[in-house]
């Protein structure tokens, strides 16, 4: 009967217990001529124009009589209201329609109040009603005629203000069925035993012909409104139709004679006579009483048909003939001709699924699901069911296909378990895909699917997986390190750079890909402080891979010129733009090869000099090179670090470390406490160089470390320079200082500990002159060992003539030198003693003339005194030495022979005699007596005796001076 193989019982169908009078009134054959629903009731309209109203427990609530002639045969129940139309007609008279209004009871009668009652026009033509349709406002009924009459009435039949009858359509063929479609415009749709049309009786199109929408038509009970879709359904003997505004949908083959139909919930209710009873072809016009005479006895089958998914609902034989089809209360309800009512309820969704689950009907149990409006989880059990279903049948692909619909509400590793298998990998992989794109992968997830990939080494999903873009769908730790531990170090390192891991970064180029120079031109790319973290990380490694460019990136950052390096892709033989200052060829290997890895992290992309799109533009840009733009832009302010925290990095690396020492001396960026820093190791590593080189090289590394040191005002710590140089041999380096320190002595001091004659005479003819005590210690080393001696040669008469001149040690001294040791001979010194003798012979004989010479000068001053004291002085002169005048009294004579006028002498009267002074030798005395004075202070201040006396070369002169001056107590009378 079906062309469906779906058949299943959803519902439960009972049989409604009717008191027995209610039992009695529906059982009586031709009683019943119409049934409704509507409002929590049901409405049984009968033969004797009464109508019926039951309650939902099947109890007759109401009784009352609505016309006097002509049975009921068509009713409408307004949903949501107490209104209800009623049609009774009896082939005599015209139809009559009636509306009741069941809440407004008559005072007299108690049967509701009617609020308007209508004929129905035909053109006096005696044909019964063969459809009926109204509005739900009942602002428009329609009625059909099996003449093919159809009559449209318009107006206020509620409030009985009048109606407007008018036929609207005629044909040949009898009305089979009619139903309204409202939206922007009101359709009829009309059908006959021939045709489907339709009618547009009000809005835009109004008045126009009817539209044949379908050349065949249906018969009477074969047409009702799908409410949900506005669509009119239509039931023929192959099939069930669906007509919209536009036309027929598709039809739904379901072959066999159709009765009656009706839409309850999304089921079409059929009802069809047992296929062997049926007529060929069908007659549409039994139910209007012409047809086979044996039709009431026959069963019916009655089905509820899911059209859209194409299964039956239920399906059952009933054992007579279907009078009405009704549903209220959420079941259906069917009323047969022998009085009984049987209630259809659909099972709860649970028990359908049970039953689909049953025999293995997923797919529909998912569409059952979808239709119902089941949440997504509850949709997913479905799925996961149906996908266990399928791995079961060992149809994995399908299973997984399942599985990843239901993703969302499915616990992960209750399908990874299922798909772990090698020859499931693909499967696996697919679902682990999907769980990250869902944001669902864990670790562990990213994990597997991470060895997934390395097994089936498929690079390119690898890569897809990596770079796909928006947020991040995995653990990132997680990828990078599987991608390292599968060798995909340049997956690694571009997870890393996209998500600003800029150490892993380093870590994978340098300890993994062994890229070194790509790894420098990285951190060339960095912010300062980023920079400065990677390259001191990796200071060593990168240092004794790549000297050069390793210390030059120490140079730029410590000397506080750091700048981060941009690079633009260029396309080859296309020009670029201005902005650029260096060309393709500036590109280096290191920054090609790093942009085939991973983005740079001051790529200019915009720099493309492309329009092309797709594939074109992929490949132009797998052509394209990368090169550093030479941009003019000021170097970031950024904390420069103290050198010294760079000296660790340059462990055996010298040669890098001297160039990083100088580059950063040269720099005005440079503390104090730095410089100090600096020049003490450049300093050092100078002379640790020069003591791996040999006697020529070694010079020339001294020589620097000579440079070094030599100038002025040279921060570095003297006893540093004195320690480097003791323990690097580097005599030069310990003179240099000594000579900026005055310590000559020192110096000539290492050259005779050294046993350097040669670089002692240098000492000695540099320092001799500013320090005379090297003379005397020349001349002990001079004749330390005849060897030296021999070596110093004509240097020994030097040395001695110099003590000579200097007085530098006395004549003994030198002998007991020379004669510390039996190297000098007599013969060397015989002429210095000669000298010696002489000289001091002469000093000797002179000494006594003069000690001669001051005893006459002091008989000769002391008896000038006695004179003075005891004889009588005769004074001669003629003239005043003053004016030059002759001599006039009153004169003054003084004993020093001098005579003056006395007012030539301006002489205070009150001024003693005594006081006066010969004016001529007045500045003479004053001489004497400030000489005097000064010698009985100086005598009393025996601090600078002892002073003089240990500056002095000769203390016996000194003592001799000191004893003049009456140091030691002797004094006299002025």
């Amino acid at each position: 009967m079906a062309v469906t193989p779906w058949q299943f019982k959803f519902f439960d169908v009972t049989q409604v217990q009717l008191p027995d009078d209610e039992s009695s009134v529906l059982a009586e054959p031709g009683n019943i001529t119409s049934v409704v629903a509507g409002s929590e009731s049901i409405f049984f309209g009968s033969a004797d124009g009464t109508v019926r109203i039951m309650s939902q427990a099947f109890k007759a609530v109401r009784s009352f009589p609505t016309h006097d002639t002509g049975a009921i045969t068509h009713m409408k129940q307004i949903q949501g209201t107490a209104l209800l139309v009623t049609i009774a007609e009896d082939l005599s008279n015209e139809p009559v329609l009636k509306v009741w209004a069941l809440d407004k009871l008559e005072k007299k009668t108690g049967k509701p109040r009617c609020l308007s009652t209508l004929s129905i026009h035909n053109g006096r033509k005696q044909f019964p009603i063969s459809a009926f349709a109204a509005l739900e406002d009942l602002s428009q009924l329609a009625v059909g005629f099996a003449n093919g009459a159809v009559t449209v009435v318009r107006g206020d039949l509620i409030h009985d203000r009048g109606a407007r009858q008018r036929t609207v359509f005629e044909s040949e063929e009898p009305i089979t069925g009619i139903e309204f479609r409202e939206g922007n415009t009101t359709t009829l749709y009309i059908a006959t035993t021939a045709r489907i049309m339709t009618l547009v009786i009000s809005g835009r199109g109004q008045g126009q012909p009817a539209k044949a929408l379908d050349e065949h038509g249906c018969g009477v009970g074969c047409m009702a409104v799908d409410k949900a879709t506005r669509d009119v359904v239509v039931a023929r003997n192959d099939a069930i139709y669906y007509y919209g505004l536009h036309g027929r949908g598709p039809p739904y083959s379901y072959e066999g004679e159709k009765q009656i139909i009706s839409i309850f919930k999304d089921y079409v209710a059929i009802v069809s006579p047992p296929k062997s009873n049926a007529l060929p072809g069908g007659n549409p016009l039994r139910a209007l009483g012409i047809g086979a005479a044996d039709d009431v006895f026959n069963t019916s089958t009655f089905t509820l048909l899911n059209t859209e998914l194409r299964f039956i609902a239920h399906q059952e034989q009933l054992s007579s003939q279907v009078k009405a089809i009704v549903s209220e209360w959420g079941d259906l309800f069917v009323l047969t001709t022998d009085g009984k009512i049987f209630r259809y309820h659909e099972k709860p969704f649970a028990q359908k699924l049970d039953i689909l689950y049953q025999r293995n009907l997923y797919v529909l149990a998912i569409n059952l699901a979808q239709k119902a409006g089941l949440d997504t989880s509850q949709q997913n059990v479905i799925l996961r069911k149906f996908g266990d279903y399928l791995y079961q049948k060992q149809d994995y692909d399908t299973a997984m296909q399942q599985y990843l619909k239901a993703i969302d509400n499915t616990e992960p590793s209750q399908v990874i378990r299922k798909f772990l298998d090698t020859q499931r990998i693909h499967n696996l992989i697919e679902y682990l895909e999907e769980l990250h794109d869902h944001h669902k992968a864990t670790s562990d997830h990213t994990t597997l699917l991470l060895n997934c990939y390395a097994k089936l080494k498929d690079v390119d999903k690898l890569e897809e997986f990596i770079k796909s873009p928006g947020d991040l769908k995995f653990d990132l730790d997680t990828a990078i390190s599987m991608c390292r531990q599968g060798g995909y170090f340049d997956q690694a390192a571009f997870l890393a750079r996209k998500h600003g891991e800029h150490e892993l970064v380093m870590d994978i180029l340098i300890e993994d890909s062994k890229r070194y120079a790509e790894a420098l031109a990285y951190i060339w790319r960095l912010e300062p402080e980023e920079a400065y973290h990677n390259f001191m990380k990796y200071a060593t490694v990168l240092l004794r891979e790549c000297p050069k460019d390793a210390t030059q990136i120490f140079i730029d950052y410590y000397t506080g010129v750091f700048r981060p390096k941009k690079d633009a892709i260029v396309i080859p033989e296309a020009p670029t733009s201005s902005g650029m200052g260096i060309g393709i060829s500036a590109a280096s290997n290191a920054v090609q090869n790093l942009a085939a890895l991973l983005p740079l992290p001051y790529m200019n992309v915009n720099s493309v000099a492309s329009a092309t799109t797709g594939s074109e533009q992929k490949s132009t840009m797998s052509q394209a090179q990368i090169i550093e733009t030479d941009v003019d832009e000021p170097a970031p302010e950024y904390k420069i670090p103290r050198p010294r925290t760079a000296f660790s990095a340059f462990v055996d690396h010298p040669k890098e470390f001297i160039i990083f020492l100088e580059a950063c001396i040269k720099s005005d960026n440079m503390q104090e406490d730095d410089k100090v820093d600096l020049y003490t190791t450049l300093f050092e590593i100078y002379l640790q160089t020069g003591s791996t080189k040999k006697d020529g090289e070694r010079k020339g590394w001294e020589d620097k470390a000579r440079k070094l040191v030599e100038g002025k005002n040279i921060p570095i710590d003297t006893s540093n320079v004195l320690l480097l140089s003791h323990l690097s041999n580097f005599r030069d380096g310990t003179i240099l200082v000594r000579e900026q320190q005055g310590l000559h002595f020192d110096i000539f001091r290492s050259y005779t500990t050294a046993g350097d004659t040669q670089g002692a005479i240098r000492a000695l003819r540099k320092y001799g002159p500013e320090e005379p005590a090297l003379y005397p210690a020349a001349l002990a080393y001079f004749t330390s060992s005849p060897d030296i001696l021999s070596e110093a040669g004509d240097e020994l008469n030097v040395v001695l003539k110099k003590i000579d001149e200097d007085g530098l040690m006395a004549p003994l001294q030198v002998i007991q030198t020379l004669s510390a040791n039996n190297v000098a001979t007599m013969g060397m010194i015989k002429s210095y003693l000669s000298a010696t003798i002489d000289r001091e012979r002469q000093e000797i004989a002179a000494n006594r003339r003069t000690i001669e010479t001051f005893r006459a000068d002091t008989e000769t001053k002391k008896a000038e005194l006695n004179n003075l004291a005891t004889k009588p002085v005769v004074f001669q002169a003629t003239r005043c030495r003053i004016c030059s005048a002759p001599l006039e009294l009153p004169a003054v004579h003084f004993l020093c022979k001098h005579s003056f006028h006395q007012r030539c002498l301006s002489t205070e009267e009150d001024v003693e005699n005594e006081s006066v002074e010969c004016p001529i030798c007045a500045p003479q005395n004053q001489t004497v007596r400030a000489i005097r004075k000064a010698q009985l202070e100086s005598s009393e201040r025996h601090d600078m005796f002892l002073d003089a006396l240990k500056r002095a070369k000769d203390g016996f002169a000194v003592i001799s001076e000191w004893f003049g001056r009456g140091v030691m107590g002797v004094g006299g009378a002025d």
